[in-house]
């Protein structure tokens, strides 16, 4: 495949032409998100120089583990990711992908993040594969509960148990519906967008190998993953996804 890479920082306008071309042509487009949407709506991340885990050393907080005999930990680290989450919002590239869904130029979003944003965005065909952060249920007989409920740590209401965020916490396997649907349009698609993700998580990272289309990789960080894609940009995702949008509305208009 051919790897194309701008400078970071600097749009590259002949390959985001030739991107917003490739979206317009494509019957079938699927995106796939990570930390760097989430970033730029104020969420830190996790796996860039500056992330959490470069603080927080994973295995003592977001594992089953935990959750059985250190809660007070485990309820403190999510609380305060629960807290963090509600004093942020989607921001402008998350609604571009939603309008491109109802225009149909995006078909689905394959997402790792857990903050629900692309939802709150108004995108409908959304497949979570590590959960989500809101979604409170009961760590024994897995029943629904509230996130309020969860931060005054209030037992579960039918059996008593602990509750917890309904993300997927390290050792457990990713929900299955999820993970099927994302890997049934990856494998048809005829383009595969992935945005904001140093592709580092297993098995979701497998992903973008798995579609007979065209691959791009969206990310502020340098990729050094090899050739697998044929198209590389290097730059924040909201900009690029503003710049996307604006040259397909021109060329509609034109």
């Amino acid at each position: 495949m051919l790897n194309r890479i701008m400078k970071q920082g600097v749009i590259d306008m002949q390959e985001i032409k030739s991107l917003s071309h490739w979206i317009k042509a494509s019957g079938f487009t699927v995106i796939l998100t990570g930390a760097g949407m989430s970033t730029e709506s104020g969420l830190p991340d996790f796996r860039s120089k500056s992330g959490w885990w470069r603080n927080i050393d994973p295995s003592t907080v977001a594992t089953v583990d935990a959750l059985e005999t250190n809660y007070s930990l485990f309820h403190d680290f999510y609380s305060m990711r629960l807290k963090t989450l509600e004093a942020c919002s989607p921001h402008e590239g998350h609604y571009i992908l939603a309008e491109w869904e109802k225009r149909n130029l995006v078909h689905s979003i394959v997402t790792q993040n857990v903050d629900g944003f692309h939802k709150a965005a108004g995108s409908s065909r959304v497949y979570e594969l590590h959960g989500s952060l809101r979604s409170i249920r009961c760590s024994g007989c897995g029943k629904p509960g509230t996130v309020e409920d969860f931060l005054d740590r209030v037992a579960c209401r039918s059996c008593g148990e602990r509750l917890r965020p309904g993300v997927v916490l390290f050792g457990e396997m990713l929900p299955q519906d999820a993970w099927e649907c994302a890997l049934r349009d990856i494998k048809r698609a005829d383009l595969v967008i992935v945005i904001g993700t140093s592709l580092q998580v297993y098995p979701a990272n497998q992903l973008p190998t798995m579609t007979k289309g065209r691959a791009v990789l969206i990310n502020y960080e340098a990729y050094s993953g090899g050739s697998r894609f044929d198209m590389v940009l290097q730059g924040k995702a909201r900009d690029t996804l503003i710049e996307l949008n604006r040259i397909i509305h021109k060329s509609k208009v034109s």
